[in-house]
């Protein structure tokens, strides 16, 4: 029987407000890819995010223009070459692996050559917000042992002290989401060193981050938007210690494993990282969790409600996908 595609779009309601140094928004809207082989059925869900110059209807467009070619039996490594890194390839290519497992009885992980995925701990992300309100997130969320916090705006020295203050115990994790400057970028380390912070976040405006190389590092540095896929690694030595991978950006789990495994020959700390989304979209993302020195997988943790089945998180730690979830 012929292989069909089927593109959905969803919009799942964040719990309260989810705000960055661009904005903030109430609901996270998804794009759900679904391939049906027979009765069997493969899905993989992204997030169209307008930093990269992607809409959810563009996305979702580029999904179903692929029909014809899923009808003609598409595989992952010809989906490589038809489709750019994007949310749109990262939908098809989950669906693809989530297919195969679910018709060969493989796990994916057995597929992708990895051994058995375990839990792993997630770091829990804080909007920035004024300190008073951060301080505030931060004091329900202290026993948790690794938070994100959202910085990159004046004042993210009060911010961080207010947090750091409300949550003694927790590691923490500063993303500036390219909101800092040349001028801020000296005195914002220097707070995060002193508060203990134990990685930056994609501090500089990619593109006009050259001055990560010249300068300190008191605190290692990740790269987020400056990454996307394996080939920009090479052009990130000298100004990142860690890169953040996600599937979003490299357009699939497919170059995300090549993305993550050639960091770490570059020799860099990884992190697995997600857009605000459902146990979906999280659940290719487990694979590569097992291999990385920071996780940050806590998109459903972020949502008023998350997809059943999900993925079963215990505090702050979450456990691999079963098989009716996705792989």
């Amino acid at each position: 029987m012929q292989r069909s595609l089927e593109v959905f779009v969803e919009r799942w309601p964040i719990a309260g407000r989810f705000a960055i140094s661009r904005g903030a928004r109430t609901e996270a809207v998804v794009v759900v890819a679904v391939i049906r082989d027979g009765g069997t059925v493969g899905r993989g869900e992204s997030v169209p995010y307008p930093r990269y110059g992607e809409t959810t209807e563009d996305v979702a467009a580029a999904i179903q223009a692929m029909a014809g070619d899923v009808a003609n039996g598409l595989d992952r490594t010809r989906l490589q070459a038809l489709m750019p890194a994007g949310a749109a390839r990262n939908a098809i290519d989950c669906a693809l692996w989530d297919l195969k497992a679910k018709l060969s009885g493989e796990r994916a992980w057995v597929t992708a050559g990895l051994e058995a995925p375990r839990a792993v701990e997630t770091a829990f992300t804080l909007s920035i917000g004024s300190p008073e309100s951060m301080a505030e997130a931060a004091d329900k969320a202290r026993d948790r042992p690794l938070l994100k916090i959202k910085l990159g705006a004046d004042g993210d020295a009060e911010r961080l002290a207010a947090v750091r203050e409300a949550a003694p115990g927790a590691r923490l994790i500063v993303d500036a989401n390219e909101g800092w400057s040349s001028g801020t970028l000296a005195a914002n380390m220097r707070a995060c060193a002193a508060a203990g912070v134990v990685l930056i976040e994609q501090p500089l405006p990619a593109g006009a981050d050259d001055l990560l190389s010249t300068v300190e590092r008191p605190v290692p540095v990740c790269a987020d938007e400056s990454l996307h896929v394996a080939a920009d690694l090479k052009g990130l030595r000298n100004r990142y210690d860690a890169v953040n991978v996600k599937l979003d950006k490299t357009g699939g789990l497919t170059e995300a494993l090549a993305t993550a495994q050639a960091a770490r020959d570059f020799g860099f700390s990884v992190m697995v990282g997600c857009m605000v989304s459902t146990s979906l979209a999280m659940a290719p993302a487990m694979l590569l969790a097992q291999a990385a020195d920071f996780v940050d997988l806590d998109g459903p943790l972020l949502l008023a409600g998350d997809r059943q089945p999900g993925l079963v998180y215990r505090g702050s730690q979450v456990s691999p996908p079963e098989p009716d979830l996705w792989g």
